[in-house]
């Protein structure tokens, strides 16, 4: 019995860092394509023809002819469907232990002098969680406002750039973009630093002396300010109007 219960023990462990280890490799194939797609974002600021030549042509022809017609974005999307697929699975496994080893009965946990309820939350732990949940959310309805004439607040149209200035000109539309964004900002924040660290990349003993935090906050905000700069241009400065 008890050889039993030591030959479980190491499996369990390689479980929990395996799956740690997916979702720092997924995450970190999710933030690339963020980088990419934010470049994408910001030819609109170049005009009507090039920001919908650079979505109906540019992005179907990548290398081909060595691929055909659309099909490096195939590609693209299931990596990225594969990715976040991981991710949200590895979270939810990940979540499951941690509240399983932290002893919760009936949905509380342990009682504490330092907090009655029974119920311990750090900021990293809320962020992560809800803030997954929140992404999730808002990825769902930003693909639907993207495709064409699924969900078009304000007309729809088969340009991409009349529906993206068609949506922004909301203003509720703009603040659940916004809330996306922020919470992509935070996820980022601590979701790459932490990648960084099961990497084994981080070699500092807390967060405060890592120079990778500063390099977080530096690439969470270009992201959320990148991705911002579009639907803040429309709402407020009539952009695309």
């Amino acid at each position: 019995m008890a050889t039993t219960q030591l030959s479980k023990r190491p499996s369990a462990r390689r479980s929990t860092v395996a799956q740690k280890y997916a979702m720092a490799v997924s995450g970190l194939i999710m933030l690339g394509y963020l980088l990419v797609h934010m470049y994408g974002n910001l030819k609109f600021f170049q005009g009507q023809e090039k920001f919908d030549s650079y979505l109906h042509d540019t992005l179907p022809h990548m290398f081909y002819p060595y691929l055909p017609e659309g099909g490096a974005l195939w590609i693209i999307r299931v990596l990225l469907l594969v990715a976040v697929v991981v991710h949200a699975l590895a979270a939810v496994t990940l979540w499951r232990r941690n509240k399983k080893a932290a002893g919760y009965v009936g949905g509380k946990r342990y009682q504490t002098k330092q907090n009655r309820t029974g119920i311990q939350r750090s900021y990293a732990s809320f962020t992560m969680r809800w803030g997954g949940v929140t992404l999730a959310l808002f990825i769902i309805g930003h693909v639907a406002q993207m495709m064409p004439n699924w969900l078009s607040p304000g007309g729809a149209s088969d340009s991409k750039y009349e529906r993206t200035v068609n949506g922004f000109e909301i203003w509720w539309v703009v603040l659940l973009y916004t809330i996306g964004l922020l919470a992509l900002g935070a996820h980022l924040w601590h979701g790459f630093w932490s990648a960084l660290t099961t990497l084994g990349r981080n070699y500092s003993p807390t967060r405060r002396d890592s120079t990778w935090t500063t390099i977080s906050i530096g690439l969470a905000s270009l992201l959320t300010a990148g991705f911002l700069s579009v639907p803040f241009a429309i709402f407020f400065f009539g952009a695309g109007s």
